[in-house]
């Protein structure tokens, strides 16, 4: 039992080692849209999958592929000469370690926007984040969907891939509340994938209630998932952004908090959800001034209402049900009247899109000047001073 303890341990060790190093080989491998999916595996695992990868790699014309032999503790500029010594690679072999296989998923469409980006989605097997993640995965990310439910993240996953592409997705279970979970999920994102560009912090829940009626648990597990959640995805996601910015002096990342309208006016007898996502701003801007040196970027996108997601159209705990059950709507008899009462309140007479929240995420991406901002996407219910 012993030696099979030291084994294990010894592994774990590998693995940990692997994820500080994966992101600076991807960025030092390719840049931009041909920047490679680098996966790992450790030296004494059992399945000696390097080997079989390494063996069967090919080039275009069938030629084999190098395996390049490296030390772990060189310096990057060593490393870089080294890559760039080679035309095409197959394997990255760490003596001691274990080797990183790279991988150039498929350009179907070229200028996609997030070609050669990984992308993690929390919140994505289904709602807004689904929604995010599918058009995302349109404009060429290699997307992680991230949720507590496994089975329908993998659906999801499972859609993204047969319409983009073998790398499209990867689900993978994500409790963004637990901290264990969420180092977790960020380890293996970084030993399957090689690193992360983009960290869309989703995942959420509602609550709503009055002083009276809400209990502090409830109040303690919506600020949890909201709140705390935001700190712990940016907390670990960062530290593989950070790792690629100090290989390559032209990467940049991103991290965009799905907040809420209710991040920016109070929301009445909804105080849990509010107070959280106006908490969630504050993150932001705090982590804007904190990793704008790394060259990350942070920053929030305040959606309106998304009527016909389950957040809000469930039959049983939706929106609509929980506003009606609480007197939210004053005078409202039943979930069409809730329904018609928050449509009203939308110049556009309409509610928000997943669509319409990707577009100000890749605006967050794309504009090069902006961080720790807070953009609203409500149709015009909501407009800063």
């Amino acid at each position: 039992m012993t030696e099979v303890n030291a084994v294990a341990g010894g592994l774990a060790d590998r693995c940990r080692r692997a994820v500080r190093l994966a992101p600076a080989l991807r960025v030092l491998l390719g840049s931009g849209a041909r920047r490679p999916l680098l996966s790992f595996v450790a030296e004494g695992a059992e399945s000696g999958a390097e080997n079989n990868a390494a063996a069967a790699a090919a080039g275009p014309g069938g030629e084999r592929l190098p395996v390049l032999t490296l030390e772990e503790n060189a310096d990057f500029d060593a490393l870089r000469a080294r890559l760039a010594a080679v035309d095409g690679l197959a394997e990255l072999r760490f003596p001691g370690l274990g080797s990183f296989l790279p991988r150039f998923p498929e350009i179907t469409a070229p200028g996609r926007r997030l070609a050669g980006r990984i992308v993690l989605v929390t919140g994505a097997a289904q709602g807004f984040g689904a929604g995010i993640a599918r058009e995302l995965a349109a404009e060429g990310a290699a997307l992680v969907i991230a949720d507590l439910n496994l089975e329908l993240a993998e659906s999801v996953a499972s859609s993204l891939r047969a319409e983009h592409g073998p790398d499209a997705a990867l689900a993978l279970p994500v409790d963004v509340s637990d901290e264990a979970s969420v180092a977790l999920l960020m380890e293996t994102v970084a030993l399957q994938l090689g690193g992360l560009d983009l960290l869309v912090s989703n995942a959420g829940v509602l609550r709503a209630g009055s002083l009276e009626d809400m209990t502090l648990a409830t109040f303690e597990f919506v600020t949890r998932v909201n709140y705390t959640g935001f700190y712990l995805v940016t907390r670990y996601g960062a530290r593989l952004m950070r790792a690629a910015a100090a290989a390559d002096p032209e990467y940049t990342a991103d991290i965009v908090q799905v907040n809420s309208k209710s991040g920016l006016e109070g929301s009445n007898r909804n105080f849990a959800y509010a107070g959280g996502k106006f908490g969630g701003i504050g993150l932001v801007q705090s982590f804007a001034k904190e990793l704008v040196d790394d060259r990350i970027k942070v920053n929030a996108v305040c959606p309106g209402n998304y009527y016909e997601g389950p957040l809000w159209s469930d039959p049983e705990k939706g929106l609509f049900v929980q506003y009606l059950e609480s007197g939210k709507v004053p005078g409202a008899t039943s979930v069409e009247d809730v329904y018609r009462h928050y449509v009203r309140q939308v110049p556009m007479r309409r509610g928000c899109s997943p669509l319409d929240v990707s577009r100000a995420i890749l605006y967050c991406v794309e504009q090069a000047y902006e961080t720790g901002q807070a953009l609203p996407v409500t149709g015009g219910q909501t407009m800063l001073n």
